[in-house]
């Protein structure tokens, strides 16, 4: 089963050219598509979106109105973003389409506000057809992953374009009616045809890390460290090898960072990092972090507390990509309330104590645990305690000698369409509660007097959209996707 909801930020959609050729569509609708200039019709009212009072400012908020033709405060061109989704562009301002500083509160006004280059992520837009209504598009912020609407579906002119939280409903549904431009909907934008997204989603969904601040390229621990302790917003891109001394030591990230590989040269070896109190909106992504293993510690790996990423009551974090590896104590520890996080796409591999979380007498953490591949592990995969909600869904476990997805104290957890292969105790619930759904088990016994389901736990989508993949396609996946990748960080 393979399950999308709408809603999802979707990133880089495009559409097939099948679907071009569709003639069922309404009169004048279109297919948005790279290169097309459209006036966007909502359907709960007819009206056009627009830049109020044609103005050409940073900042004037987008509205609708009566469709004027000619009118180019109405226009809108679709252009693709080098870091995938569309941008729309009005035709009079030449400024882009806005969620402001990024918010991820609904019933916020849009506005648009100068392009730069293109990437801004509160200024990408996916668009995913309606189910209810042909011919016409949900569109979606990359940024805070709610959607485009009407507000209250009024009839009225001037009224507010705000984004709220998504459905198919009229006021979510807007026509794309071409009005110029060259579009190619066969042509498809960077990182077409993977099946993850380069914004963050699940419980980390709106964390921009260092979006917006300078963009710096650093080949040396000095550099490294000088930026990811600053305290500014800063995208830090890591393009070699770089060496950690003393070994063991976790450089101190701040808040606002990104910390992405470029490409697949970007190693840290020796060390590792730490979020501690307070520190927020941090991306880690596309990195190997690996070997701080020390001789003198086996087999408990206890007198070395060296772990490639550790976090202490940090919030608002995606974990994305990375391949993490031969640590004296844990790959991830997740500790002391740290909420908001995603650890998506990841290979952790040939380790003892791979992903711990907990450390807290507190429920509140929520967490997001997807497309991860568990490989020649022992424990920790991971070790979930006293989560308030616990995600886990089309991860990968493979040969996992002790336990795999171990649900402590009183996290809920969902557990949902993985695969474990030659895991002893792939997963069980002492006692909190935990729903498993469609996961596959081969050669992975429990021991006696595990239990595996208990209570209802919550429901993942009340929180955010998601895709599942089916089971069994999820090693294929994450053989080919899981870790760093050679189109990320360029």
């Amino acid at each position: 089963m393979k399950r999308k909801l709408i809603g999802l930020a979707v990133i880089g959609l495009t559409v097939p050219a099948a679907i071009v050729a569709v003639s069922v569509l309404p009169a004048n609708a279109a297919v948005p598509a790279n290169g097309g200039v459209y006036t966007v019709v909502s359907a709960s009212s007819g009206k056009c979106l627009e830049v109020a009072g044609g103005s050409a400012d940073n900042g004037a908020l987008l509205q609708q109105a009566s469709c004027s033709s000619g009118a180019t405060r109405q226009h809108w061109r679709v252009q693709s973003s080098s870091a995938g989704g569309f941008n729309l562009v009005n035709a009079g301002s030449t400024r882009c389409a806005d969620v402001p500083s990024s918010s991820s509160s609904s019933g916020v006004q849009l506005q648009q506000w100068g392009c730069g280059d293109g990437t801004k992520l509160n200024q990408r837009w996916g668009f995913s057809p309606s189910s209810a209504a042909a011919g016409k598009y949900i569109v979606t912020s990359a940024a805070s992953a709610l959607c485009v609407s009407n507000r209250d579906g009024s009839t009225a002119g001037n009224n507010p374009v705000v984004q709220e939280t998504c459905g198919d409903a009229a006021r979510m549904q807007w026509t794309f009616n071409q009005v110029g431009g060259s579009p190619n909907p066969t042509t498809p934008p960077p990182s077409a045809g993977v099946p993850y997204s380069n914004v963050p989603d699940g419980f980390a969904q709106g964390v921009t890390g260092g979006a917006g601040g300078q963009t710096v390229t650093v080949t040396n621990q000095s550099q490294l460290n000088q930026y990811v302790t600053a305290s500014g917003a800063y995208v830090i891109r890591v393009a070699g090898t770089i060496n950690i001394s003393p070994k063991g030591t976790e450089l101190r990230v701040a808040s606002n960072k990104t910390i992405i590989g470029v490409g697949t040269s970007g190693h840290i070896v020796g060390g590792g990092f730490f979020l501690g109190v307070g520190v927020s909106n941090v991306i880690i992504r596309n990195l190997t972090i690996r070997d701080t293993q020390m001789t003198d510690d086996d087999p408990g790996d206890d007198a070395y507390d060296y772990d490639a990423i550790q976090m202490d009551t940090a919030n608002r974090i995606w974990i994305d990509h990375n391949r993490l590896t031969r640590m004296n104590d844990g790959l991830i520890d997740s500790r002391k309330d740290t909420t908001n996080l995603t650890v998506s796409w990841n290979h952790l591999v040939d380790h003892n104590k791979t992903f711990g979380i907990g450390w807290t007498e507190n429920v509140t953490a929520r967490i997001t645990i997807h497309h991860n591949w568990f490989q020649n592990t022992v424990t920790r995969n991971p070790s979930a305690d006293n989560i308030a909600y616990c995600h886990m869904y089309n991860n990968f476990l493979q040969n996992n000698s002790s336990y795999g997805n171990y649900v402590r104290g009183l996290t809920k957890a969902v557990i949902e369409n993985s695969y474990f292969e030659n895991v002893r105790n792939p997963y069980y619930v002492e006692a909190g509660e935990l729903v498993n759904r469609g996961n596959v088990r081969v050669n992975s016994p429990w021991d006696s007097g595990k239990v595996t389901s208990k209570g209802s736990a919550f429901n993942p989508s009340s929180f955010y959209s998601y895709t599942l993949h089916n089971a069994a396609d999820v090693p294929r996946l994450l053989r080919q996707y899981a870790g760093p990748q050679a189109s990320i960080g360029n």
